[in-house]
């Protein structure tokens, strides 16, 4: 099964967004993946500090996926996008299928910056694309909340999605290849969270100068299939085997 990480350029505005979405989902259904999927929030943009975002716009959003899901029907889409429920800013990504929006699975877990943008969503999905499960873990909470990957793991997902936003700050180190010694724990982390779930693991982030962490895909055992040069745009493709992620560790977990 081949999959498609769209390691895209942050957006210049909302419409621009969409239009790239477009583009990327288009070029995977060429390169025949199954499945892409797009950094957190990548439709309309992070709304990080320091990024020009308009107000949310639920009209904008709806219109936006429309959009996207007719790009191409016979590919199943993660979007990072966001939504409003009940008032309230949710980060989310929606998941796209023959056309359609099967679900969305919401950030539960939020950083501590993020708690005056946006709020914490609840409940935990999984998806189908084919025979292959998978399940979705947000950004900040795949890095820092193990369970959000092992309970898609216990429940049978061959892989798990990880929609990340991280570019580079102020003097921090800028890697050459993944998991570096040398730079922060978050690659590391991922290396982890396959090993320990016997699940492949696959994480977009934004192509930014300078990036911190990059899209990358994750054997089962732990080992590294391939990632995308650091601030590269473009699509990262990967053929998986969905019988080695036998979700083995996972399933052996004891509640005490």
């Amino acid at each position: 099964m081949r999959i498609a990480l769209a390691n895209l350029r942050f957006p210049t505005h909302p419409a621009e967004s969409v239009a790239l979405a477009v583009d990327a989902i288009r070029e995977a259904a060429a390169a025949q993946a199954q499945i892409v999927c797009f950094p957190e929030c990548y439709v309309p943009g992070y709304r990080s500090p320091g990024k020009n975002m308009p107000p949310p716009n639920q009209m904008f959003q709806e219109q936006a996926w429309s959009k996207i899901a007719e790009a191409a029907p016979e590919v199943t889409v993660i979007l990072g996008t966001e939504r409003i429920v009940a008032g309230a800013l949710l980060a989310t990504a929606a998941v796209i299928q023959n056309g359609a929006i099967t679900g969305f699975q919401d950030k539960v877990q939020l950083d501590p910056s993020e708690e005056e943008t946006y709020t914490h969503g609840q409940g935990r999905r999984i998806f189908q694309s084919g025979a292959v499960k998978f399940g979705i873990a947000i950004c900040h909470e795949g890095w820092r909340y193990p369970e959000t990957f092992r309970h898609a793991a216990r429940q049978g997902a061959h892989i798990v999605f990880h929609p990340q936003f991280h570019e580079r700050e102020p003097g921090a180190y800028q890697p050459v290849t993944y998991a570096d010694p040398l730079n922060t724990f978050h690659e590391k982390a991922l290396l982890c969270r396959a090993a320990e779930n016997t699940c492949y693991v696959a994480t977009v982030n934004v192509a930014s100068p300078g990036s911190p962490t990059t899209s990358a895909v994750v054997n089962p055992d732990g080992t590294l299939l391939c990632y995308q040069p650091y601030g590269q745009h473009g699509l990262l493709l990967a053929d998986i085997d969905p019988a080695k992620a036998t979700c083995l560790l996972a399933s052996r977990l004891r509640n005490e």
